[in-house]
């Protein structure tokens, strides 16, 4: 499971000209699925990434997580994370999840993290989605388990 973490000091989700989530100062995360994956990884994932600290502290040091910072998460799905890179000049998408499967622990994740008492927002599994967002830092970070 990936999680491609950017510091936003906002993000949202338009799908068909309508949001469907957006927060403030938080977490955009970027979700890929891979084949193998499974409930006890989506729980290690979200512990990450909640845990991670990105955040500045009075000392402007990266001493806080999302949740000590008070900022919410927007988890979208994208599966080209999972995407072969290696070879050739066309991705292959041959390690991702099944789709039936990707999108029960995208949402499997989505509840762990609102099961953290998070505001969680998010995008809509598989659908065409425009992602904006000002990434504060700019900070990313790849995140693996």
């Amino acid at each position: 499971m990936i999680a491609l973490i950017q510091r936003v000091s906002e993000a949202s989700v338009t799908v068909d000209g309508h949001i469907t989530g957006a927060i403030g100062k938080g977490l955009l995360v970027l979700l890929g699925v891979e084949k193998g994956d499974d409930e006890a990884k989506a729980q290690k994932l979200r512990d990450k990434v909640l845990g991670y600290r990105v955040f500045s502290d009075e000392d402007g040091k990266m001493n806080l997580n999302v949740q000590q910072a008070g900022g919410s998460v927007l988890v979208v799905s994208q599966f080209t994370l999972a995407a072969d890179t290696k070879k050739g000049m066309r991705p292959g998408f041959s390690s991702g999840a099944a789709p039936t499967e990707a999108e029960r622990l995208y949402e499997y994740f989505v509840e762990q993290c609102k099961a953290k008492e998070i505001q969680t927002e998010t995008g809509i599994f598989a659908a065409d989605m425009q992602v904006a967002l000002n990434n504060d830092g700019p900070v990313t970070f790849w995140l693996q388990v």
